[in-house]
């Protein structure tokens, strides 16, 4: 599969002068983990809007805690000028994996999917403004798909994005429609899609993030109306439709298994 987030835009929503300023190293560490590779420090300055000598001491405190690294080639020992996370983030993902309440819930039921679709699984989340793969089980067929574990993804495009959108509160979908800089009609046929996947319970897309791949999104919710994230499975198109429908119901129990148990951990 390949990484997506090199080529994702900075959200709004964790760039730009609206981040107060006891946050702008937590935002050079969030533009930084959404790369996907290492970065100079004028490419951050142009997402974030820091300046340049604030932006390098914000880049020292991450380096001094171990948050980030300078990137060295092979046999390089000169600095690079390029940033990358550090091995404290290590650290952080694999407390993440362990210890994630909905990781640990997800986990069984997303092997069990994969095993009895065949197909690509994934768990991915909306987070300030972000759709974030938290996990993904791939396929032992071939799947070339932009999705992999930590990566993001469009916010308004394929099963994934929109079956998150779908769940979010009224407020907070309109100020992210808005930052797509969308036209009216654009939004008004997303927000009508909207209303039928929240309908029907969960998104099917084709070709929309990558050409030949068919995507079904579930939500998972802990609530009766909180998505706390979504499955999804992704195929070839030329496998996913002759058994489209096997696969939706699949993914739809599989989902509502873990929602099942969101609920029953969260009453003990």
């Amino acid at each position: 599969m390949n990484n997506l987030s090199s080529s994702a835009p900075v959200s709004a929503v964790v760039s730009g002068s609206d981040v107060p300023s006891g946050e702008r190293v937590l935002q050079v560490l969030a533009c930084v983990a959404r790369a996907g590779q290492a970065v100079t420090a004028r490419e951050l300055v142009a997402q974030t809007g820091i300046p340049l000598s604030s932006l390098y001491r914000h880049i020292a405190l991450l380096k001094k805690w171990g948050l980030l690294q300078e990137h060295v080639n092979s046999g390089q020992t000169a600095q690079s000028g390029l940033y990358e996370p550090g091995p404290m983030a290590v650290q952080l993902a694999w407390g993440f994996d362990q210890h994630s309440f909905l990781m640990q819930q997800a986990r069984e039921e997303m092997q069990q999917l994969l095993e009895r679709s065949g197909e690509s699984v994934g768990l991915l989340i909306y987070l300030h403004g972000q759709v974030i793969c938290l996990d993904m089980l791939e396929s032992p067929q071939a799947l070339r798909c932009s999705f992999t574990r930590g990566s993001t993804g469009p916010t308004a495009r394929g099963a994934s994005a929109k079956a998150l959108l779908a769940s979010l509160p009224p407020a907070v979908l309109d100020a992210e429609l808005a930052a797509q800089q969308l036209d009216e009609a654009s939004v008004a046929e997303l927000k009508q899609q909207l209303q039928e996947i929240a309908r029907q319970g969960y998104a099917v897309s084709q070709d929309e993030v990558d050409i030949g791949v068919w995507g079904i999104s579930v939500p998972v919710m802990s609530g009766t109306t909180k998505a706390e994230a979504t499955l999804s499975l992704m195929a070839p198109t030329s496998r996913a439709l002759p058994r489209s429908n096997e696969l939706i119901r699949l993914t739809q129990a599989a989902a509502a298994k873990i929602s099942q148990r969101l609920r029953l951990e969260s009453r003990l």
